[in-house]
């Protein structure tokens, strides 16, 4: 492994540059640096004994160096540090909040310049400086450095945050500004750490085709999912949370009843006609997501082997479509339509769609648990535990109907004790419970929702999340004298609940350390690598089209797909109708948050004014 290389600018008197370079391995390189001259630092008789000691240990002094111009005083082959350390930055005597908020701004965008790739930037600040809640006391986000929102400037995220002790450190004694003689107080200070962040970059919707019979099709991701079709993470390769906690809960209920895995491929987009979509607790086509499917046959032919069958594989969850028919028209006329031209199909908004394929399948076997796992899709508000795209595991148990009391019984005892067992797995010995599973009777006198009372995001999130759903249905067509039970569970609630993973975003980001936080077989507690992300909070006002009935449903949808998931809330502040043109109009507060990425005001400014373009539109509104 080649050697770690160490860069801290704006040293005073060099004291914690030599400090630091006596801790560590003799592999290690330091290079420090400050931006007075040479002469300028000669006059100081402990900076000489500083300098002296450093070179001893072979690092490299530097001076001269502006830390908001790193790129100028590094040729390209001697970048790459692997950690850059910056001790109480500051201005000046006089200077004020925002001029160090630009120096830090500067600072980190001349970082990603030197930085290597899985690099650390460490920046020590003094007590309430950084703005976050780390600081004690906090000072009010207009009157701090703003820290974590300066470094999104660079493309940094703020992945750790704990005491500065200089203790950690023997000899380091904090100097003022150009090593003056009044120092910082550093009593209180934190040590922020900061990392590189994914890009926004590479976020547009993919386009997908798909083969029927002899002939290709494809469609475009929908804008609000992208990044969420074809991710893999219940296929057999994945090591992703979501899966380890479908395994655990598969595998603990089928102690109690025989189990059998549909092996049988369920398409995404759900099979035969739009009134499959409206039965078993689908209510409405309205929150589903439809795509269009047009013919393309441009270069599958052109395609090398290798390439179709990567092809292939990255849509094997669309192998089997089944194009949603119209009973009033013409088959033969409906499907050379269908073929082409081009015909709207929806993604299935959830599992119970294919349950009469299950039950109706000639293998059915009363009496086991079939288990049918995979994603679903569902338009949405903004609200903090409700999402687009989830993954669902459905059980489905047929029985005689004579035994449905003590079968029903049975089977939400077993629910029960292996959902509380799976939320108490991160919990210290002697811990109380901290999540309770409830199964709310419906009015309907036969159906249940499964509720869980959960603490483990805080006081300020503590509430009822609902993970699932129970109901039971009476006998069919096939089994004259079976009922029936589905049991539906959000794995994705149920992993944030277990991890205590606070924003479902997460479950879906593309960052690697993510992967990184989950041991095969162990579950423990998760611990962000992207700490006190900034809010950005809009107002948008818009007057209504009186001849079309607004879509508030869409009006979340639009911004989520605009915002590339970053609105987290989105608050109905006044309506206001107009005395004279009697035209109505609405006033939405928007809040911007990302949970794994940077995210600077000036990419949300351009979002918000995107959003306002796209809302006129879609939407028909007028923005004001």
């Amino acid at each position: 492994m080649a050697p770690r290389r160490l860069l801290l600018v704006g040293e005073g008197n060099f004291s914690f540059a030599a400090a630091l370079s006596e801790t560590l391995d003799a592999s290690t390189r330091v290079t420090a640096t400050c931006v007075q001259r040479s002469a300028d630092v000669a006059g100081n008789p402990v900076a000489r004994e500083n300098l002296r000691r450093l070179r001893e240990r072979g690092a490299e002094v530097r001076f001269g160096v502006d830390c908001t111009q790193l790129a100028n005083a590094f040729k390209p082959q001697h970048r790459e540090f692997d950690r850059i350390y910056f001790n109480f930055p500051h201005c000046g005597r006089k200077a004020g909040v925002a001029k160090n908020r630009e120096l830090l701004a500067k600072f980190f965008q001349s970082c990603k310049d030197v930085l290597a790739n899985e690099g650390e930037v460490h920046v020590a600040l003094c007590r309430g400086q950084g703005g976050t809640p780390a600081d004690k006391p906090r000072r009010e986000w207009h009157n701090s450095w703003q820290v974590v929102a300066m470094a999104a400037l660079g493309g940094f995220i703020l992945s750790d945050v704990h005491p500065f002790g200089c203790e950690a450190v023997p000899g380091y004694k904090c100097t003022g500004y150009r090593s003056q003689d009044k120092p910082f107080h550093v009593e209180g200070a934190l040590n922020h750490i900061f990392t590189r962040s994914l890009p926004f970059e590479g976020s547009q919707p993919r386009i997908f085709r798909i083969k029927l019979g002899d002939r290709w099709f494809s469609f475009p991701e929908p804008e609000a999912l992208v990044g969420k079709l074809n991710r893999g993470f219940l296929e057999a390769p994945s090591c992703h949370p979501i899966k380890t906690i479908n395994e655990k809960l598969i595998a603990e209920l089928g102690k109690a009843f025989p189990l059998k895995r549909l092996k049988r491929s369920f398409p995404l987009l759900p099979e035969g006609s739009p009134s499959v979509l409206t039965s078993w607790n689908c209510d409405s086509l309205s929150p589903a997501f439809w795509i269009s499917l047009c013919e393309d046959n441009s270069n599958s032919e052109s395609l090398t082997s290798g390439t179709i069958q990567d092809m292939e594989d990255f849509l094997v969850l669309f192998s089997e479509f089944s194009l949603l028919k119209d009973s009033g028209r013409d088959s033969k006329q409906e499907a050379h339509e269908e073929l082409y031209g081009q015909t709207k199909v929806c993604l299935r908004p959830s599992l119970l769609v294919h349950v009469q394929a299950v039950i109706q399948a000639p293998d059915f076997l009363p009496g086991s648990l079939h288990v049918l796992s995979g994603p679903v899709f569902r338009k949405c508000h903004i609200l903090p535990f409700t999402m687009p795209a989830f993954h669902e595991t459905l059980f489905i148990l047929g029985f005689n109907k004579n035994l449905k009391d003590s079968y029903l019984q049975s089977l939400l005892d077993h629910l029960k004790g292996t959902l509380d067992r799976l939320l108490t797995q991160t919990l210290s010995e002697g811990s109380k419970l901290s999540s309770s599973v409830e199964f709310v009777f419906q009015p309907n006198g036969k159906d249940y929702i499964i509720n869980v009372k959960s603490h483990n995001f805080g006081s300020d999130c503590a509430k009822d999340l609902i993970i699932g759903s129970v109901a039971t249905s009476a006998t069919s067509i096939v089994h004259k004298d079976q009922c029936f039970m589905f049991v539906s569970v959000n794995l994705d609630l149920l992993a944030m609940l277990v991890w205590g993973i606070s924003d479902w975003r997460m479950l879906w980001t593309f960052d690697h350390r993510f992967l990184k936080h989950f041991v095969p077989g162990k579950i423990e507690s998760f611990k962000s690598y992207s700490l006190y992300p900034p809010c950005y909070v809009h107002d948008i006002s818009f007057w209504l089209d009186e001849k079309k009935e607004f879509d508030e449903l869409e009006f979340h949808t639009v911004a989520r797909a605009v915002s590339q998931d970053t609105v987290i809330s989105i608050q109905f502040l006044s309506s206001f109708q107009h005395p004279e043109t009697q035209q109505v109009s609405l006033c939405y507060r928007l809040t911007y948050q990302t949970c794994d990425k940077a995210l600077t005001q000036q990419q949300v400014a351009s979002m918000q004014s995107q959003f306002r373009k796209e809302i006129q539109q879609r939407l028909h509104v007028t923005p004001r």
